[in-house]
């Protein structure tokens, strides 16, 4: 079991950085491949990243590459989201998740946070 809190959501202009952290609590954090998600009003969840549990690699989709990148520091349980060049478009509710010994797909992810708000005003 792990439960996951996310932070540093905001308000941030067009083309300006936010940096999102992600902290689980529990066991074997470094066993968990993490994976980002977000949902704008209306929209259905889009997948933006993740992580791996056993080799750090990341995957990205198109709408993100070159813009978002994931990190994890183990040690501190925490997994982050530095996203640059933001667009009024990224706004939306960003949530990560937690798969046990999952590859990178965007599937199979068994925990949730609670997600925190980001707005980009144009």
């Amino acid at each position: 079991q792990v439960q996951l809190v996310e932070s540093g959501g905001g308000l941030v202009q067009a083309g300006g950085s936010l940096r999102l952290a992600c902290t689980a609590s529990g066991r074997s954090f470094d066993t968990y491949t993490m994976g980002w998600f977000r949902q704008a009003p209306g929209k259905e969840r889009e997948f933006v990243g993740s992580i791996h549990w056993g080799d750090g690699s990341t995957y990205y989709p198109d709408s993100v590459t070159g813009r978002f990148a994931i990190s994890r520091d183990n040690p501190k349980n925490t997994v982050y989201l530095q996203m640059n060049s933001l667009k009024p478009e990224d706004t939306a509710v960003y949530y990560c998740a937690a798969r046990k010994f999952g590859d990178l797909q965007q599937r199979g992810y068994a925990y949730w946070g609670q997600g925190t708000q980001v707005t980009v005003s144009s």
